[in-house]
């Protein structure tokens, strides 16, 4: 048996209606659920800004938004306006950056294996720095400064050799990684020096990523130690420390605030003597808690000496996490968000997967039924940017809420929309 949902896992202006249904942005979230649909994801406006906001504070003018975690155009200008740049990988990420109205040189440009493609569209839009992964890229780069002239700033992605105590598939600072130049190998000082000589980059700094979903500050810590002492003789402007800070996703889970974590990563620079622009990229810790999705209940089957499942209108195409990182979830019914949660359910998607699993072992109030719109918390990251089309559904909409009003900023998809690119 589990009492209510834990307050913590809310974004910040969840409220109770008298009533006992809980709203959050000031909108009742079953009003939300009959005027949209389900499922349907729900940002709180305020939390996005607030998060924004805490890391633009620890780090002025040094934090970029990891746009991969939730990407859309509101997102990134509301990013941007709350003082953050935006850190992008695709093609597609740096397009919606641009179209949403963010200055190229307010863009870092990331991913392991940029096309020469997407290398010439970052030149063509002055991004502010190109965050270099291997040597092939390198070569890209020298070919393009050739073609184009254009000489960016990069830094250099290296790999700190740092276990991030995370699930492996999103483990990237230990050596064994398709990420950076790995410093152990002496890769990492061997592209320093290319970069440095080559006329095709200006070479600006190191960065580093350990991981995601990372609630250890002294693995972020031991990343500075090594970040420190490889680029001390290089003198670089720039250090980029990455981001993946963790969030609490289910009860008894606890993670350090932004606040926490940059002034642990500030006092790790400083004890290390590093005099470098420390910069950082928080994705996750920006918008993971600040949204739930709404489903409907659909179909309870209980299977008695078994389990029982509670079957939803979505699944695995809008929150792939627990079927590829076994990720847990917490679930609770917005009309009675304070009721004790004392039946066991495992929830389920509509996918014809066995392995369409939401929430393995969740709770809901014993009185949960058919019809009923069940939530999920903290589903801001890595469900609307993972989702998917499989079996034909339809992508859910998202809805901003603030103060009362709810905007819709990513429509629905619709049946037309699944056959548009057919010829």
């Amino acid at each position: 048996m589990a009492g209510p949902i834990p307050w913590h896992l809310l974004p910040d202006t969840a409220a109770v209606n008298a009533d006992g249904r809980l709203s959050i942005g000031g909108c009742d979230l079953l009003d939300l659920a009959r005027e949209f649909g389900t499922p349907l994801f729900v940002y709180d406006e305020l939390h996005l800004r607030a998060r924004c906001r805490a890391a633009s504070t620890q780090f002025p003018n040094n934090a970029s938004y990891a746009t991969k975690a939730f990407l859309c155009g509101a997102m990134a200008r509301l990013a941007h306006e709350e003082g953050m740049h935006l850190d992008v990988a695709t093609a597609g990420e740096l397009f919606v950056a641009l179209h949403a109205g963010v200055p190229g040189a307010d863009i870092i440009f990331h991913g392991n294996n940029k096309s020469v493609a997407e290398l010439r569209m970052a030149l063509g839009a002055r991004v502010g720095r190109i965050i270099v992964d291997s040597f092939d890229e390198l070569d890209r780069l020298d070919a393009l400064h050739a073609e184009t002239g254009v000489r960016p700033c990069v830094l250099l992605r290296v790999t700190p050799g740092v276990e991030a105590h995370t699930h492996e598939y999103i483990a990237t600072g230990q050596d064994d990684s398709k990420f950076g130049f790995t410093v152990s190998s002496g890769l990492a000082e061997i592209a320093v020096k290319r970069a440095l000589q080559s006329p095709s980059v200006e070479l600006v700094g190191i960065h580093a990523h350990i991981g995601s979903q990372v609630f250890r500050l002294d693995s972020f810590a031991r990343s500075v130690a090594v970040l420190a002492e490889f680029s001390r003789p290089y003198d670089l402007a720039e250090l980029s420390i990455g981001g993946g800070l963790g969030v609490a996703y289910v009860e008894g889970e606890e993670a350090p605030t932004i606040g926490q974590w940059g002034a642990a990563m500030r006092a790790a620079c400083a004890a290390q003597g590093i005099t470098a622009r420390i910069a950082v990229e928080p994705g996750r810790s920006i918008v993971a808690a600040a949204a739930v999705t709404l489903y409907t209940v659909g179909t309870i089957k209980e299977l008695a000496g078994i389990r029982t499942y509670l079957a939803v209108d979505g699944g695995m195409s809008d929150n792939p996490r627990p079927v590829l990182y076994g990720s847990g979830y917490e679930a609770f019914l917005p009309r009675a968000v304070l009721a004790p949660r004392s039946r066991p359910v495992t929830v389920v998607g509509k996918h014809c997967e066995s392995g369409d699993l939401l929430i393995r072992d969740g709770w809901v109030p014993a009185d949960a039924a058919v019809g009923d719109i069940l939530a999920t918390p903290v589903t801001g990251a890595y469900g609307h940017s993972m989702g998917s089309n499989y079996q034909k559904v339809q992508r859910p909409p998202v809805v901003f809420v603030s103060n009362g009003d709810a905007r819709l900023v990513v429509r629905r998809e619709t049946l037309d929309d699944l056959v548009r690119f057919e010829v």
